[in-house]
């Protein structure tokens, strides 16, 4: 009998008392399944409300409870104006949210939730406080992407009230707050290319004609994943414009949570924000980085005056948060790592900018750009001319006016011809051919 005993296979609830079992498996299980899974036996019960692991982190993005119905709204209703007399209009788009924390807190389940996601629901700023500053809660991380019925500018005072000089010693206890990305946001840590190259050819799959039609698959499957830009992608690579600009009062919410709450946006560092490195009418207040310009830096130096943020070597709030919340941890670190590595192993670096630090130094479709040390304004185009071709162009001028003058620089449609991208690299590469070409006819020394 001991011996059959033995050879039984693990249960479930063998494997569910494991807390790290547990841990790793529960952020895949929805909240019905957990609850589902709990009502099943005693044992199963005590292991899922008993321990904090299994509601760790609780998603309600998908839950139709937590969606406001919009039949009960009004649409010329009696009854439902005369339920929404009693209460006010944050309660009433904060109701279906309050009833399941008070189920989960009735079933002393919400002390241990640390990581809430309510990206896309009606999320009011007054419930968004009760989360953040209230002792039933011990949210650290908070997602409310694309919350619906939520007033950004109350959300700001709520921030700035639990970062107040006179707060209780320990608080705030919420660390990272994501409100300013999609709430669709993706990390893809394994990519398409990395899979594919893995694999080796088998049976028929070693054919000419599959390894061709395989080919073309792999080209299909990059060219897609190219596509689907996840948010590491969007910080870390030259994307050009990563974020929409927040309104205005936003900067100095967060520079008030400076140290204390991360973003899933950062302040730019640019020189031109530290009083103490420019003139009084240089000066920018503090503004949004929204402008990723990847880990080459600048196009002369390949670096920038303020030094690229990095992992593990830079302070927390020179990082974005990359969504979606992490789900086995609930710290800064997590949410802030990049999975993506450079040949050496080393964490990429992170330039990011606003557009007034950027203005006149950056183009904006191939997203090269200068930095303030060696940037250096291009001497005009009337000054590289020669005697003949100034000449020439006042006598084309006055027979056929600008018309005469072609889009690509180009006088009478004679002449070297410039790609136009933006103004700036109009300007760098007129500089460079027009300096080219009279160097070669011995103008210039």
């Amino acid at each position: 009998m001991a011996a059959e005993t033995e050879s039984l296979p693990v249960s479930l609830i063998d494997l569910l008392a494991n807390s790290v079992i547990l841990r790793q498996t529960a952020p895949y299980v929805s909240v019905r399944g957990l609850l589902v899974l709990a009502a099943s036996c005693k044992a199963l019960r005590e292991i899922i409300n008993d321990q904090s692991e299994a509601w760790r982190h609780l998603n309600l993005t998908n839950i139709s409870a937590a969606k406001i119905n919009s039949s009960s709204v009004d649409v010329g209703g009696i009854w439902s104006r005369a339920e929404r007399m009693d209460e006010s209009e944050d309660d009433f788009y904060a109701g279906p949210l309050r009833g399941i924390f008070d189920r989960l807190y009735q079933k002393r389940i919400l002390q241990y939730v640390q990581t809430l996601v309510l990206d896309g629901l009606s999320v009011p700023a007054d419930l968004v406080r009760e989360i953040v500053a209230e002792d039933c809660y011990s949210v650290k991380v908070l997602s409310i992407r694309e919350a619906k019925n939520l007033n950004q500018s109350k959300l700001q005072q709520v921030l700035r009230y639990i970062v107040r000089p006179t707060r209780t010693e320990g608080t705030p206890k919420l660390k990272a707050l994501y409100v300013f990305g999609d709430k669709d946001a993706a990390r893809f840590v394994i990519g398409q290319q990395q899979r594919l190259e893995g694999s080796q050819p088998l049976g028929v799959m070693a054919s000419e004609g599959a390894q061709i039609g395989a080919e073309w698959n792999h080209k299909s499957s990059a060219a897609l994943t190219a596509s689907l830009t996840d948010e590491e992608t969007k910080w870390y690579n030259a994307t050009g414009r990563a974020l929409k600009r927040p309104q205005s009062d936003w900067p100095d919410t967060i520079q008030c949570c400076k140290g204390l709450i991360a973003f899933d946006a950062v302040l730019c560092r640019g020189p031109r924000h530290d009083i103490t490195k420019v003139d009084s009418k240089n000066f920018l207040q503090p503004t949004i980085a929204t402008i990723a310009l990847g880990p080459d830096g600048c196009e002369t130096c390949h670096g920038c005056p303020e030094d690229p943020a990095i992992f593990g070597q830079s302070l927390d709030f020179t990082l974005p948060l990359l969504g979606p919340p992490p789900s086995h941890a609930s710290t800064v670190r997590a949410a802030q790592l990049p999975h993506i590595r450079d040949a050496d192993g080393n964490y990429p670096k992170l330039i990011l900018r606003c557009e007034d630090c950027l203005r006149g130094r950056w183009c904006e479709r191939c997203n090269r750009w200068w930095c303030e040390d060696c940037y250096e304004e291009p001497v005009s185009r009337i000054h590289l001319r020669t005697e003949m071709q100034n000449t020439e162009l006042r006598e084309e001028l006055r027979q056929n006016g600008w018309e005469g003058v072609t889009a690509d620089g180009k006088v009478g449609g004679r002449g070297p011809s410039v790609k136009v991208y933006s103004k700036l690299c109009v300007e760098h590469c007129l500089v460079s051919e027009m300096m080219s070409g009279a160097g070669s006819n011995g103008m210039w020394g």
